[in-house]
Parts: C-alpha cells; sequence; structure tokens
C-alpha cells in the first residue's frame, strides 16, 4: 500500500469546512499548513447596517490535524463573538 501512496501522493486531509451560524454570525474556519501542522485561522461575518462586514483571525495555537484545527477555530471564534459582539467590526 505504501508504494502506491508514494506513486500517487498522500491524499490530504478533508479541508472543506462548512460554515456555522453562531448568534447571526456567520464562522468560516480556514486552518492552513504551517511547519507541518495546522493553524488557526478563520473569518466571522454579519451584516451590519446592510453592509456585509468580515473579521480574519489567526491565532498561533497549532493542531496536527485539520480537522482539530476547524473545531478549535470554530471554538475561538464563538468565544470572540460571545465577548465582542458587533465590537470586533468597529475600526
Amino acid at each position: 500500500m505504501s508504494f502506491w501512496s508514494g506513486l500517487f501522493g498522500r491524499r490530504e486531509a478533508n479541508t472543506d469546512t462548512a460554515p456555522v451560524e453562531y448568534k447571526g454570525f456567520v464562522i468560516r474556519a480556514e486552518p492552513f499548513k504551517n511547519d507541518g501542522q495546522y493553524q488557526i485561522a478563520g473569518t466571522i461575518e454579519r451584516d451590519v447596517g446592510g453592509v456585509r462586514k468580515q473579521h480574519r483571525f489567526i491565532r498561533a495555537d497549532a493542531f496536527p490535524s485539520y480537522e482539530d484545527a476547524a473545531k478549535f477555530t470554530l471554538s475561538k471564534a464563538r468565544q470572540m463573538i460571545d465577548l465582542q459582539g458587533e465590537r470586533m467590526f468597529v475600526a
């Protein structure tokens, strides 16, 4: 089996993550590979006054699997929403 994996390449982890709605915000987990691990990153979006606002974030936390990084990204985004709400969109 390893012969075929080496020949055709290994499949990457599933990196398609559906957006999640939380308290009227839309969270998108977007972890990225960095030094062999997946670093926490994502976006939080919301319509404010008829305008779509977006807050991008990256954290230093890293995980060996994409799935674990995506779960933690969603958890971190929910925490940010609970603490800051729409204030994260104020410049």
